[in-house]
């Protein structure tokens, strides 16, 4: 059943979220003043380590007009630490937010490892939002989009799922979980931010410092920008350092991609969705450049398409479908339609500034038309994949975003993106921070990240090298360090 179809809960005037009315049909309604953490109707079970709750919030779509009745429903999974389920109003939340943006969390198949084991022993329970626009939480497709009239009104919807609106969404639920809570410091909840989440603590940071008692950032520290033009200029040179690394550990893979991106150019290849696999789309795989064990994931699905048109001198509907799984923006369109307007503050459109700064300053690096390549000044140079970036163009070679092309035309030109952080609530902030920046990140650039940290008053960076964007999922070092540098463990950052 469609997100859009449940029953509706109400929005208390005052803003403060009401339990959620979904029943399930053998439950008698429960009242409005029944806590959220005490209702009885929540779908509960257990997973190693902790049991969860799966809990739907009602908020506005605007928050900021009181007008509008509009309301996106809002998914979060609560996990309580096994032992402690009658003690729910009474321990600390931290909530997580995902990297994207556009992305839902997963549900944990234990909370025994990884950074939920470390938030566990720090006495936390935890919070894991599904941000509005994807997983639960009035998940945005082409479908659901379509509902909503006129490619204006799909547009002006959309606009909407940014971060400044998934922070009002987390300070309301919020106050809904931490109702009745006697004391200010037990009403506060502690945040982390993978990526995009870090961007959302920034504008948390900047919205309501009062309601967080401290923040831990892993790669996200955004940059405050008014947009995106410049993260692209430092990130495309990074990308061409990442493809460099690439063929060294895997020098054959050169003239294997070659052979590749020569047949993508002579060859119309449908993918077993519709997509089409041209040869740009092929050289987004190098997105996974910047993850630990990217290089690896990447030379196998390169290994196996050049084996392929050796051996068949065509691609296997397997290879496809491994490609194609590679790439997300189908499966999570807000990747690339709202991709670029996170950088976006006070007026300023994206138009499309990956594209624009790619054919300004790094086409010939980044080519992927095999006459052009062929004229290069060393025609037999590596071919290079592309990294954390969207263009105009996969709005035809992607199937689902074909479908949401002109909804993307129409964002990628709004002038009407307001402010995301306040710099100087950020100068003032009192709130305990801890953030890890990667030194070789190809997402988030660390000199960026470097700046924001020192306008952030208190903020306690840690810059490393030893790990790539995803180091909060791959080593409980990431999570350990940042606990401790708040807590003063560490001084000498």
């Amino acid at each position: 059943m469609s997100i859009h179809n449940l029953p509706k809960s109400t929005v208390a005037q005052s803003g403060s979220v009401q339990p959620s009315s979904i029943q399930p049909t053998t439950t008698q309604p429960i009242s409005a003043d029944v806590h959220e953490l005490d209702r009885t109707d929540i779908e509960s079970y257990y997973i190693p380590g902790g049991k969860v709750y799966e809990r739907f919030f009602d908020c506005p779509l605007d928050h900021q007009q009181t007008a509008d009745t509009r309301q996106v429903r809002v998914f979060a999974r609560h996990i309580v630490p096994v032992g402690k389920e009658d003690q729910m109003h009474s321990l600390p939340f931290i909530v997580y937010l995902q990297g994207g943006p556009g992305f839902e969390c997963s549900l944990p198949s234990s909370v025994k490892g990884g950074w939920y084991a470390t938030a566990i022993s720090e006495g936390f329970q935890l919070l894991l939002v599904d941000q509005r626009g994807t997983g639960l939480s009035a998940p945005i497709s082409a479908h659901t989009l379509a509902q909503h009239g006129s490619t204006t009104a799909q547009a002006e919807y959309v606009q909407h799922f940014r971060a400044d609106s998934i922070v009002r969404d987390c300070e309301l639920i919020r106050k809904a979980l931490c109702r009745g809570r006697t004391s200010a410091a037990s009403q506060k909840v502690a945040l982390l931010g993978q990526s995009f989440g870090g961007f959302c603590i920034t504008t948390y940071l900047s919205l309501f410092p009062n309601s967080i008692s401290r923040a831990l950032i892993t790669g996200g520290v955004p940059p405050l920008l008014d947009s995106p033009d410049a993260v692209y200029h430092a990130t495309y040179p990074r990308m061409i350092t990442r493809n460099q690394q690439y063929y060294a550990k895997f020098p054959r893979d050169i003239a294997r991609v070659r052979t590749i991106i020569e047949h993508l150019n002579a060859a119309d290849v449908v993918l077993p969705d519709g997509g089409c696999l041209t040869a740009r789309r092929f050289q987004q795989l190098g997105i996974s450049f910047g993850r630990t064990g990217g290089f690896d994931s990447v030379h196998r699905l390169v290994l196996r398409a050049a084996s392929d048109l050796e051996t068949a001198g065509s691609l296997s509907v397997s290879a496809l479908t491994e490609i194609a799984a590679a790439q997300s923006f189908d499966t999570n369109p807000l990747y690339c339609i709202m991709h670029e307007s996170i950088y976006c503050q006070n007026g300023n459109a994206s138009r499309w500034a990956a594209h624009r700064v790619r054919e300004a300053s790094f086409a010939s690096a980044f080519e992927h038309q095999w006459d052009r390549i062929l004229q290069r000044s060393d025609p037999a140079a590596p071919v290079y994949f592309t990294g954390e970036s969207v263009y105009p163009w996969m709005l035809d070679d992607y199937a689902e975003l074909r479908r949401l092309k002109d909804v993307a035309l129409s964002l990628a030109e709004y002038t009407g993106w307001g402010r995301l952080y306040d710099t100087g609530v950020l100068a003032a902030n009192t709130v305990p921070v801890a953030a890890v920046s990667y030194y070789n990140d190809m997402f988030v650039d660390v000199g960026l990240s470097e700046r924001t940290a020192q306008t952030i008053a208190g903020c306690h960076q840690w810059i490393t090298n030893e790990f790539h964007h995803n180091g909060l999922g791959v080593s409980s070092h990431v999570p350990e360090y940042l606990f401790r540098l708040l807590k003063g463990d560490i001084t000498d950052l």
